[in-house]
């Protein structure tokens, strides 16, 4: 049975400001700073990443549509495993191999940007070694994205829970909240630099920029995290935890797998029709211990996994600062500064959405903030249908951006409170394993809107992926709402209404003034 987390708002008042004290508020202070570097290198990535492919392709969106899918396909297909390998090894060998995985992968595609950028006439001369060089963007690309996934669960779903155990519900919101807001921090800044960079310098010094960027900015975000790990002892501790109670379990599976073995053998040799049910069962035992199944239905028995999908359904879209966004508003002569402001601005509206949502959070449950969230944000995102029908392009467009900037106050406030449901109602032991299945199912459905983009590759035509990227928000806004009503019973308080109606009746004129 699903139940709504409820908060103790009398208890969590008398001890927040005890129990804040002995927070490690400076150790914090460096896991925002880290993280803040980190999501930064992610983000000036993104953004250029679109621009970079529309330079060398001109009016096509399809080198921006195949490098989307090729990095979501990836996070889809390993996502799951990802988690698990977090979930198995120890925090300091993930934090080393997330961050040096990363900005490598992010080294080496710039250098090829850069290559490409500086060779304009490739593509006619030699298409085989453009080619080449393309796939190894994309390669290098989806390598830094998964390194990233790698480095979120860590932070995201494993430090930032840690961190705050012991203490009332509100400091976990308010740690989330600022992990959020530095995300859309590095979503505004990077952006508007980058804009700005190739508007005024030009793309191949924005592709230089970011290969110098991240070959310094590893040690230092190196030296932050691990600053981090050794000076909070729980960290370390939960670690040595994981492992340690892994090594048996592992020991007592494989001993029931063997012995399951020899009992399947030693049946075989009595009825050839028991041979066949014996390997159809090792089988399927087999299939559903790998990684990727075994992850999958950890994530299917939890409590949360309808918002989890409700959550997922909102990456197939176009309708955000993306790559074919981008790309689509670049084709329709919007400049690439005025494109990183537009994001820019999106990116100040969602941080609005973490102050919001720790004082609507603070006098509700988290369940409730999400249905209204993710409604407004339907509501928003009808300024990108009407987009449809306007015939100037760049008065379309700047619909489009309006209507997808405001939107972001919904979609983040919605992020926060699943995120949160997910932190509260799954198992520690399961945290990991839930973090990178809810990526993969999330960078499934971002895929498949590549493969529309893909399919429908003509800047014209990008109409067509509006609408059904709103049916996608539609049908998510729909799915939370049943779970909410599975939870609560109800979805709004009608008989409070009724109540507030009947005293409106009955009261006279004078009453009411």
């Amino acid at each position: 049975m699903v139940r709504e987390p409820r908060l103790d708002q009398q208890q969590q008042q008398e001890s927040s400001s005890s129990q804040d004290s002995s927070l490690p508020t400076s150790l914090i202070r460096i896991l925002y700073i880290g993280h803040f570097l980190a999501r930064w290198d992610a983000r000036m990535w993104e953004f250029s990443v679109g621009l970079y492919m529309i330079t060398l392709w001109p009016d096509s969106l399809i080198l921006p549509a195949i490098y989307g899918a090729i990095e979501c396909a990836s996070t889809a297909l390993f996502g799951p495993i990802i988690g698990q390998w977090v979930q198995r090894s120890t925090y300091f060998k993930v934090l080393r191999i997330w961050l040096v995985t990363q900005n490598f992968s992010f080294i080496i595609a710039g250098c090829t940007v850069i290559t490409l950028l500086f060779s304009p006439a490739l593509k006619s001369t030699n298409f085989t070694v453009f080619i080449l060089l393309v796939i190894l963007t994309n390669i290098s690309g989806a390598i830094g994205v998964l390194s990233t996934l790698a480095g979120t669960i860590l932070i995201e779903r494993e430090w930032v829970v840690l961190i705050s155990e012991g203490h009332t519900p509100d400091v976990l919101t308010k740690i989330n909240s600022t992990i959020r807001r530095i995300d859309l921090t590095c979503k505004l800044l990077a952006p508007v630099i980058s804009g700005f960079i190739m508007s005024f310098i030009s793309v191949k010094a924005s592709a230089m920029t970011l290969a110098i960027w991240n070959t310094v900015a590893v040690w230092l975000e190196y030296w932050l995290f691990t600053s981090v790990y050794t000076g909070i002892p729980a960290l370390a501790e939960s670690s040595q935890r994981r492992i340690s109670r892994l090594s048996p379990s592992d020991t007592v599976e494989m001993a029931s797998t063997s012995a399951e073995r020899v009992g399947l053998i030693s049946q075989s040799d009595e009825i050839s029709v028991s041979v066949e049910i014996g390997w159809r069962r090792r089988l399927t035992d087999w299939f559903s211990k790998t990684p990727f199944v075994g992850a999958w239905s950890v994530y299917s028995q939890q409590d949360v996994v309808l918002p989890g999908v409700a959550l997922a359904l909102l990456y197939f879209t176009v309708l955000s600062f993306g790559t074919l966004m981008t790309a689509t508003l670049e084709w329709k002569g919007i400049p690439a500064f005025v494109i990183g402001i537009a994001r820019g601005i999106s990116a100040i509206i969602g941080m609005a959405a973490t102050v919001l949502y720790p004082i609507l959070q603070s006098h509700v449950s988290t369940l409730r903030p999400g249905l209204w969230a993710i409604w407004s944000q339907w509501t928003c995102l009808l300024v990108c249908v009407a987009s449809i029908l306007v015939q100037n392009h760049l008065l379309s467009a700047y619909m489009l951006m309006a209507g997808v900037a405001t939107s972001r106050l919904g979609l983040w406030m919605f992020d926060l409170s699943v995120i949160q449901q997910m932190q509260d109602q799954v198992p520690e032991s399961d945290r990991c394993v839930v973090g990178g299945v809810q990526n993969s199912l999330q960078s499934t459905m971002d895929m498949l809107g590549y493969i529309m983009g893909m399919i429908i590759s003509n800047p014209q035509d990008f109409w067509e992926l509006i609408l059904l990227s709103f049916s996608a928000v539609t049908f998510s806004a729909l799915l939370y709402s049943i779970h909410l009503y599975r939870v609560r019973k109800h979805l709004f308080h009608f008989e409070k209404s009724f109540v507030l109606l009947d005293w409106v009746i009955r009261s006279s004129p004078e009453d009411l003034l």
